[in-house]
């Protein structure tokens, strides 16, 4: 009985310390997965709610509905749950984060609300700034303001007297976007609710204040290129910045509307510090492990191993689930964290879509040119214009960003020929801060690398080309560091296919969708469809196909759980 169980779970929550009763509730049949955390294979009976997918914001968005109370069962296709947040050995003793590597965009209420950090997350934010390697040179940027201001003025005194009133404008529409970003966008055409949505949404443009309103129009249809030379002339530091706006972004830096990027990546905070960065202790596995034991205290039902094959309907409305193995699920409502073209196309029928939501979603953009290597390394990298320097700049971000006209080869190189010829590299060691990631002495580091198509031109495949790929990424690194390449005991290597192979990420795009001015908020995935709700009846989107994105938030499942609990 229901809700025998779950007064029971009361009590036992009142007088035992948390978790400790939970092996006790579960049934004998418990497996343990390969992120350690416990998963169950469910009976063959009906749920309040179906979750198709335990990427991280399946298993918030899990969480959220069993804290509320309703029956929830969550089916992941892979061995593991956490999607594209997790952690493995990739190498004799060393581990690391597998995808997503840096922690700063999970949003504090999602924190607090599953109770996280009780459940064993500790994210430990990154005492470092970003060292920026150039030619003969170096860009380092510390926490310290007066040491930044002072590095950067070495390349210009301009754009060190402005840099304080570029980030002030940056931080204070980010900050006031964060609203927004844990609310249902307004759907077009839609009706009271989309109407107190759009007032909503005006009334936090209106607390900007005129001067701020500039800026977010000026974000959201300038070029990154653009809007950075706007502002400053050395080289070397709009390099760095621009970065921040090609992550995740296959698209050159003058496009117009990549500036926006720049407000995404600026939306997070670690332990009460805006735009802070950190790392998970463990790797990004921690944080779905977290998640997963919160929503399993709840009562959650977790299976891996488990992929759905479509979603069961009765005319237009879903009742439940159908497993590749045949096993069928009914449920009230199912949340889909699964990439919107595959919910819509390949779970449901098409034909259910009207003929322009399925022109929308055919054409809908998924490319984020994204390559991920892991390399276990016998010792630090020696960076030659670092010499002398010490290893402080090793908690921090290290990047091969030398210039806008950089990355913008770099996109035309990927246009062109597939892959960039001089990739643009976002470089993080965790274990400078965590040694439970690697042996004594020894070292991994994460490469997140731009830019890198997903369909290569003249019929090359990226089976066939990997290694040559990494090996041009080793050598580019080898270039500031020469002792990089020797020092490389084994490597872990994410082509854009692989990406797609492993997490169903359509194109590679690890943000489920190009986050460009037509397929965000209002529009994402496509119009119509903003508010989590789905063309057909009791289906949802919970994944980063949804508001607000991709990224490591845990918003599109919290917000989409909300939609779900709030009904019609």
């Amino acid at each position: 009985n229901r809700s025998e169980l779950t007064r029971f779970r009361s009590i036992c929550r009142v007088c035992f310390p948390e978790g400790s009763y939970v092996d006790a509730l579960q049934p004998p049949y418990t497996q343990r997965s390969s992120t350690g955390v416990k998963t169950m294979t469910a009976h063959n009976s009906d749920s309040d709610v179906i979750i198709i997918g335990g990427g991280h914001n399946g298993l918030a968005c899990a969480g959220y509905l069993a804290k509320a109370g309703k029956s929830v069962r969550l089916f992941e296709a892979r061995d593991i749950l956490g999607g594209a947040a997790v952690t493995e050995e990739f190498h004799p003793g060393f581990r690391n984060s597998v995808y997503s590597y840096s922690v700063s965009l999970l949003h504090p209420q999602v924190i607090s609300d599953l109770s996280l950090e009780q459940h064993g997350l500790e994210i430990m934010e990154r005492p470092a700034g970003t060292l920026s390697l150039l030619e003969n040179d170096h860009l380092l940027l510390t926490r310290d303001d007066a040491q930044a201001r002072a590095e950067i003025a070495r390349f210009s005194k301009r754009d060190a007297d402005r840099i304080e009133q570029f980030e002030a404008e940056i931080s204070a529409v980010a900050i006031a976007l964060r609203e927004l970003a844990t609310q249902a966008p307004p759907d077009f055409g839609g009706g009271w609710r989309d109407l107190m949505q759009l007032l909503s949404a005006g009334n936090v443009a209106r607390k900007l204040g005129s001067h701020s309103q500039k800026v977010l129009a000026t974000l959201l249809t300038s070029s990154l290129g653009n809007y950075l030379d706007s502002w400053f002339e050395g080289e070397a530091l709009k390099g760095v910045l621009g970065l921040e706006g090609v992550i995740g972004n296959f698209a050159s830096p003058y496009q117009s509307g990549t500036a926006y990027i720049l407000l995404h990546h600026a939306f997070g905070e670690v332990k009460g510090r805006a735009g802070a960065w950190g790392i998970a202790k463990g790797g990004m596995g921690a944080i779905s492990d977290a998640m997963a034991r919160y929503a399993q205290a709840q009562g959650a039902v977790l299976e891996v191993g488990a992929p759905v094959e479509h979603i069961v309907l009765e005319g237009r409305r879903a009742v439940g689930v159908q497993l590749a193995d045949g096993r069928t699920f009914r449920a009230q409502q199912v949340a889909a964290n699964v990439h919107p073209q595959t919910l819509l196309t390949k779970m449901l029928d098409p034909e259910l879509m009207s003929a322009d939501d399925r022109r929308r979603i055919e054409g809908y953009r998924s490319h984020s040119a994204t390559f991920r290597m892991n390399v276990a390394l016998s010792e630090l990298p020696q960076f030659t214009s670092m010499a002398g320097r010490g290893d402080a700049h090793f908690a921090g971000a290290i990047e091969v960003s030398p210039s806008l006209a950089y990355i913008e080869q770099a996109y035309l190189d990927a246009k062109q020929l597939g892959w960039a010829q001089r990739p643009v590299i976002s470089m993080q060691v965790p274990t400078t801060q965590d040694n439970s990631l690697a042996p004594e002495g020894a070292h991994v580091a994460s490469l997140f690398c731009q830019h890198f198509q997903r369909h290569l031109p003249n019929g090359q495949n990226w089976d066939d080309v990997r290694e040559r790929v990494a090996d041009q990424v080793i050598d580019t690194i080898d270039a500031y560091a020469p002792n990089f390449k020797a020092s490389v005991l084994g490597r872990q290597i994410k082509t854009p296919l692989d990406i797609e192979r492993d997490l169903g990420m359509i194109g590679g795009d690890i943000f489920h969708g190009a986050l460009q001015l037509d397929q965000f908020y209002s529009m994402r995935p496509i119009p119509g469809h903003a508010s989590y709700r789905m063309p057909v009846d009791n289906v949802f989107l919970c994944g980063s196909g949804a508001h607000p994105g991709g990224g490591v938030t845990g918003l599109p499942g919290r917000n989409a759980a909300q939609a779900m609990l709030r009904g019609r």
